[in-house]
């Protein structure tokens, strides 16, 4: 039976921003220092690419088994042992002795830092439903901020050192983090009672009886393995074609930060058009990019004027692909409320299931085709997105809930 959700306590919106970003960061770390680590280890480009995967495969993985536990258990407490974790995670990464152990470690990073959609669901609790996109745009800041700066973290720390040393400090920002989570943030009891078990094939009952979810979780998954694709291989164009290290591949993280700050505009923007102005805007900004990209391996420009034309690639590149998680989420968390952390499950799981696969394929397409294949993949990625779009119900941007919804999953 569901109980009477207790009012959330007011956390503040900036923080748990701040909370994704520790979170969400620790999966980046190594994507512009594949190059770096592959020569630690004797490793082909083809080999390396696959620890990127690796991280995404296990994020996915956690997203499934960790997420659900927001709407179980109490959130403070989960979060906090979440972070100890994937500092510990951490740490196996910057010892690691063999590419094996490299990789075990990274899934592990993957797996817990799932921590980031225990957090991101208390967002919508705190503000009303009329301002639900804008609340998730100010906390998705910070997410999307993590994701882009760990690159530059990354590439920085990483030329001042070496690449264990990037998941040595990774390490100790997460650990540091558990005794502020504490002083911060007050206890957050689930808003029913509900056990895992439940609470885990009520998941299926989602996915079946919302067909918005299914669809917003589809787009989303073909546009975050369309963005994907760069950014994996970006170290990859840098290194072979201008000789470049991991600290300039990080430096477009840094570039790409720029488009991240579109993402409270992106949800104010939900909040007036619908969502589904939101993602046919951002789904056309990402194959402008992805077409202004195609081409830059053999233009005949300085290293200079290449460097300008990938950052602003970069920018529209970032800006679309945050309209449209904005406009997703901002969707799925107005389904059934005493669900959030499991409707963020579904999407989350199929959504990084997207992105492991679109770095898989990038780094095939990397070795066959360089980077106009690259382009070509994700280009092609993001038309399958909008096909989906497209054949959606038009009605389907500003969902309605019901309270026989709620039931329904609990009976499932």
């Amino acid at each position: 039976m569901t109980k009477k959700p207790n009012p959330t306590p007011r956390t503040p919106l900036p923080f748990l921003g701040v909370a994704c970003a520790v979170g969400v960061s620790t999966m980046y770390y190594n994507q512009p220092l594949l190059e770096e680590i592959g020569h630690t280890f004797g490793a082909t480009a083809a080999s390396t690419g696959f620890i990127a995967v690796a991280t995404q495969v296990g994020y996915a993985f956690g997203l499934l088994c960790f997420v659900p536990l927001g709407d179980v258990l109490e959130r403070r407490g989960l979060m906090m042992r979440m972070f100890a974790a994937v500092g510990a995670a951490l740490m196996l990464v910057a010892f690691a002795p063999t590419l094996a152990w490299m990789m075990v470690g990274s899934v592990l990073i993957g797996v817990l830092a799932s921590v980031t959609h225990v957090v991101l669901p208390i967002a919508p609790d705190l503000v009303s439903h009329e301002q639900r996109g804008r609340a998730i745009g100010t906390v998705m800041t910070g997410l999307l901020l993590g994701i882009l700066l760990a690159r530059t973290f990354a590439g920085w720390v990483s030329n001042l050192s070496s690449w264990r040393w990037v998941f040595g400090v990774g390490a100790v920002m997460n650990a540091a983090f558990v005794p502020l989570l504490w002083k911060v943030m007050p206890k957050l009891p689930p808003k029913q009672k509900l056990s895992y078990g439940d609470a885990m094939r009520s998941l299926w009952t989602l996915y079946r009886t919302q067909p918005l979810l299914r669809e917003s979780a589809e787009i989303g998954a073909l546009v975050f393995a369309s963005f994907s694709c760069f950014w994996t291989t970006l170290a990859f164009l840098l290194e072979s074609h201008y000789h470049l290290g991991p600290g300039v591949a990080g430096t477009f993280g840094l570039v790409g930060a720029a488009g991240a700050m579109v993402a409270p505009l992106a949800g104010r923007l939900a909040d007036r058009h619908g969502s589904r102005w939101v993602l046919s805007v951002g789904m056309s900004l990402l194959a402008v990019s992805y077409l202004f990209l195609w081409g830059q391996e053999k233009a005949h420009f300085s290293t200079v004027l290449h460097m300008i034309a990938l950052a602003v690639g970069v920018v529209v590149l970032d800006v679309g692909a945050q309209m449209c998680q904005v406009a997703n989420q901002t969707r799925i968390f107005g389904l059934v409320p005493s669900a959030r952390s499991r409707l963020n499950t579904v999407y989350m799981t199929i959504y990084f299931t997207g992105a492991a696969v679109g770095s898989a394929l990038a780094t095939m397409a990397w070795v066959h085709w360089r980077w106009n294949g690259v382009c070509l993949l994700a280009l092609g990625l993001v038309g399958l997105a909008a096909l989906r779009h497209t054949v959606g119900k038009s009605s389907a941007g500003e969902p309605q809930h019901h309270a026989t919804q709620e039931d329904e999953l609990l009976e499932a």
